[in-house]
């Protein structure tokens, strides 16, 4: 069993930055790919991005790719989504996933978080 708890959401204008954190419990954390989600108001879940279980590697969506960035810090559990030039656009409710497989990044995530939410003001 893995918890994941987001924080760092908040309000920031347009062209600003945010730092997402997921802190994980348990001792398995390096085991788990991560990944982040968002969901727009109104807009079905949206994959974001996703990290690899010792940071080696990364994906990202097109939209967010050159602006955003995911890293992991495995002794502190944690899992960031630094997020830069903000769109309005990128308004959302972020969540952070954990699974233990690097195939269909996209998919099947086994453990979420409670979500954050993230307003970008124009």
């Amino acid at each position: 069993q893995v918890q994941l708890v987001e924080s760092g959401g908040g309000l920031v204008q347009a062209g600003g930055s945010l730092r997402l954190s997921c802190a994980a419990s348990g001792r398995t954390f390096s085991s788990y790919v991560m990944g982040w989600f968002r969901q727009a108001p109104g807009k079905e879940r949206e994959f974001v991005g996703t990290i690899s279980w010792s940071g080696s590697r990364t994906y990202y969506i097109d939209s967010v790719k050159g602006r955003f960035t995911i890293s992991r810090d495995n002794a502190k559990n944690t899992v960031y989504l630094q997020m830069n030039s903000l769109k309005p656009e990128d308004t959302g409710v972020y969540y952070c996933a954990a699974k233990l497989s690097y195939e269909n990044l996209a998919e099947k995530y086994d453990y979420w978080g409670q979500g954050i939410r993230v307003t970008v003001s124009s």
